[in-house]
């Protein structure tokens, strides 16, 4: 397909997405809940045809070399799909940001302004891989009142269209408040994220090559997070036991997660004792060890070890190596570790706990439409109140300026 044909069908989506979100503005809370039970009832009724299509992707992913953490990525099993359809109702149940105030002034001068809540208008979001991302995205942007232009990655393109297929059908009154790219052309998404005027903000979910990418062709804000690379830092004064328990858990869990554990720091006066027990854990859980990878994010089960001198050579080896993204200290020394949370600078701090957590659903946010490294608008899990910008309402009787 030709670049020109492809920024007509883009402008077509965004024209028609602009027009979706004014309607959406006006809707109640209680019409945004229904429109989300419908959709999850919808993909209960469509499980079988979206597995089906899920099926393809993932053999076909396979017959293509696609590496294991993308194919795991890529794979809608059944517990993701409930998770995915409970997901959709408990964005439903969540309060709803829009029209909330923030705050509310009287002035000398007689004007009363208020600040509130409202949608930004049209979200695009370009994903890679996760199918659940679509419908994620999609009912985050309905209860906050926005419409979504997705464009997802070829290996899942089978996944995506039968997901956007039965989510438009559930959404008969209002189907242009979620759209689906289907033109694989790479020039759609610059498309998208030059669409000044129609498109709102662009939110990028996949990996740092897309991701710049995007940045680079960008005229409308992204926001965005380049990878993950985060680290658990032990500390001399830890439990170890519970220490092997944090690492298994952050880097074995969900290895091919954003969150999960790359780079293990160890107190040097820990390590005669403590790095034996990471090689007999690693053998077991079948991680490789790696020295001297600062700053690599796996997305495997490899891992890179490294010793310091202290909890303050950790923050500084952190800080200059880490994707600002989540880390974690174990320690039982509470001031340590408050100095470690307060000087650390990433959008996701932990103290005796897995870098797993950060997450929209595990913050209590539902459904999240990814993490922000950014430190503008927003960082860390952006769920509803992420979504959102706000303005000024400002009343008076007459009043001018003198």
């Amino acid at each position: 397909m030709e670049t020109k044909d492809t920024a007509e069908i883009i402008h077509a989506m965004a024209v028609r997405a602009r027009a979706a979100a004014a309607g959406l503005r006006k809707l109640t809370t209680e019409r945004k809940n229904e429109m989300l039970l419908k959709i999850a009832d919808a993909l209960e009724a469509d499980r079988a045809a979206i597995g089906k299509a899920n099926d393809e992707d993932v053999a076909a992913a396979k017959a293509n070399g696609l590496s294991p953490a993308m194919v795991d990525r890529l794979t809608l099993t059944d517990s993701r799909f409930r998770s995915m359809v409970d997901g959709v109702r408990h964005v439903a149940q969540l309060p709803d940001p829009v029209g909330e105030v923030i705050w509310r002034r009287e002035r000398p001068s007689g004007i009363s302004i208020t600040k509130v809540r409202e949608p930004f208008g049209v979200v695009a979001v370009v994903f890679e891989s996760r199918p659940n991302v679509f419908v994620d995205t999609a009912a985050l942007c309905l209860k906050t009142g926005n419409a979504i232009i997705l464009r997802g990655g070829k290996e899942a393109v089978r996944s995506n269209k039968a997901l956007a297929d039965c989510v438009r059908r559930a959404l008969a009154d209002i189907p242009d408040a979620v759209q689906f790219v289907e033109v694989q052309d790479h020039s759609a998404v610059a498309e998208m994220v030059r669409a000044v005027g129609l498109i709102d903000v662009a939110i990028p979910r996949g990996g740092e090559r897309l991701i710049r990418a995007m940045c680079e062709a960008a005229l409308i804000p992204v926001l965005k997070h380049y990878k993950g690379v985060c680290h658990v830092y032990v500390d001399d004064k830890a439990n170890l036991p519970m220490a092997l328990s944090i690492l298994d858990n952050a880097k074995v869990q969900r290895p091919s997660a954003c969150n999960a554990a790359e780079t293990l720091l160890v107190h040097e006066k820990l390590a005669p004792v403590f790095l034996p027990m990471v090689r007999a854990w690693a053998a077991d859980r079948g991680v490789t060890l790696h020295e001297g990878d600062a700053g690599v994010e796996y997305l495997s089960l490899d891992l890179n070890v490294a010793t310091v001198a202290g909890y303050r050579e950790a923050i500084e080896f952190i800080n200059a190596n880490s994707s600002h993204h989540s880390d974690a200290i174990v320690t039982d020394d509470a001031e340590r570790a408050a100095e470690f949370l307060r000087d650390v600078d990433s959008a996701c701090v932990y103290h005796n706990v897995s870098t797993r957590f950060t997450d929209g659903a595990e913050f209590g946010m539902g459904a999240e439409i990814g993490i922000s490294t950014d430190k503008l608008h927003a960082r860390g899990p952006m769920g509803l109140e992420e979504l959102t910008t706000y303005k000024y309402t400002v009343t008076g009787d007459g009043v001018i300026r003198s």
